[in-house]
């Protein structure tokens, strides 16, 4: 197999610009590149060679999950030279993977969602407690502005930044659509006297956050409802969905944003956080595949066509693309610091595989929104149900930038 990866392996370290080194299974070692290696490949068996050789970049992680392949050094440095070099580029193999896995893990039922939910969502709360923020545990892009220094200012800066866009205020009932841990809602309840319901289909998380209701004695004024988020019952004055859409599918789209519409009272405001793609591309098959199954990334072109079908008028877009890498730096070292105590919680479960498994999409996200070349970004769009005029929303973003978003002298 090596006179087929070689030529591959010698290009990528072209294209990126990286030097590293590659020893293939027979102990033949060959250095990639000019200068210094950055970094090394160890090809430990011929199935982990033959695997590169018919699947490319998913190969070659699929051994090193396997314990079939090495690699050696920053992983953060391998991960962004592959992803600059045309290795990182689908086949027609993984292509066919891909467009099967879509297939056979779509969320067009209620059933299946909730299944791929609980697949990743539902890995526990402690564990997700080691490496996200406290004690709000947000795990969506946070908001990085001028001068925050930790990764709980910017999700506090985030869920602020999202009441201000929607202009919350003392009794107006909210809705947020998966809910995840109820970082938004306590927030946003503490910090602008709403009242929210969370909409959420794993029960893991269900289960934590009404303990957290009651234990903080918020039942009259937070509740969480396990339930599929296309299931709108009742209007709101306003809608949250922070990092839900990411989860509809290619073929659920409309439905899923129809549902947006659908919880909103006429005439109120809605914000839509979510990954997304400038332009028409297929969702990465390995975080499908190995981490968020049923996982579709639309095109913002698509989900606005979808938005505006649905009635609803888009009044602002932002991008957060670059908050986003930051956001997972900040996971990512938190995530490699209490590895050891993750590791306690169950050996079984979160053994070396799931490591390397969860330490290449922490890390390879990072790099993909780093990129000054990628096509992946971070959308936040306020939309209302009809449309907006003078009297009901400001004239200028100047509302945002203002001071501290504290509405009616709320602290």
């Amino acid at each position: 197999m090596r006179p087929l990866i070689e030529p591959a392996l010698r290009e990528v370290a072209e294209q990126s610009g990286t030097a590293f080194s590659v020893r293939f299974a027979d102990n033949h070692e060959v250095h990639c590149g000019a200068g210094e290696a950055a970094f090394g490949v160890r090809f430990k068996t011929a199935a982990a060679e033959r695997r590169t050789a018919l699947f490319r970049y998913i190969g070659l992680l699929e051994s090193y999950f396997d314990g079939e392949l090495d690699l050696e050094g920053d992983l953060r440095r391998v991960l962004a030279a592959g992803m600059d070099g045309s290795l990182a580029r689908p086949n027609r193999p993984v292509a066919l993977r891909n467009r099967w896995h879509e297939l056979r893990y779509s969320n067009a039922t209620w059933e299946q969602a909730k299944t791929n939910a609980r697949f990743h969502y539902g890995l526990g709360t402690e564990f997700y407690r080691y490496w996200l923020d406290d004690p709000l545990m947000m795990y969506t892009c946070a908001y990085w502005k001028e001068g925050t220094r930790t990764l709980e200012e910017a999700q506090q800066n985030k869920i602020d930044h999202v009441c201000a866009k929607l202009r919350l205020a003392p009794g107006e009932e909210v809705v947020d659509i998966g809910s995840g841990f109820g970082g938004f809602m306590f927030r946003a309840h503490e910090r602008c006297g709403v009242r929210a319901t969370g909409i959420n289909t794993t029960t893991e998380q269900v289960a934590m956050v009404r303990d957290e209701i009651a234990r903080r004695g918020l039942g009259g004024a937070l509740e969480v409802i396990e339930t599929d988020f296309r299931d709108a019952r009742r209007e709101y004055d306003k809608v949250v969905s922070i990092g839900t859409l990411e989860h509809a599918g290619r073929d659920q789209l409309a439905e899923v944003v129809r549902a947006h519409a659908k919880f909103l009272k006429p005439g109120g405001l809605g914000m839509l956080h979510f990954i997304g793609h400038v332009g028409h591309y297929e969702t990465e098959f390995f975080i499908r595949d190995k981490v968020f199954p049923g996982g579709w990334l639309p095109s913002l072109a698509d989900v606005v066509v979808a938005m505006e079908q649905a009635g609803l008028e888009v009044v602002d877009i932002e991008n957060l693309r670059r908050h986003y890498a930051l956001t997972l730096d900040a996971w990512a070292e938190r995530f490699d610091r209490n590895w050891d105590a993750i590791q306690a919680l169950d050996p079984h479960k979160f053994d070396e595989r799931f490591r390397r498994i969860w330490r290449v999409y922490l890390y390879g996200c990072a790099e993909m929104f780093r990129s000054p070349a990628g096509y992946t970004h971070l959308f936040q769009i306020v939309f209302s149900r009809g449309n907006l005029n003078a009297d009901n929303y400001p004239m200028s973003r100047a509302h945002l930038y203002q001071g501290r978003h504290e509405p009616h002298g709320r602290a």
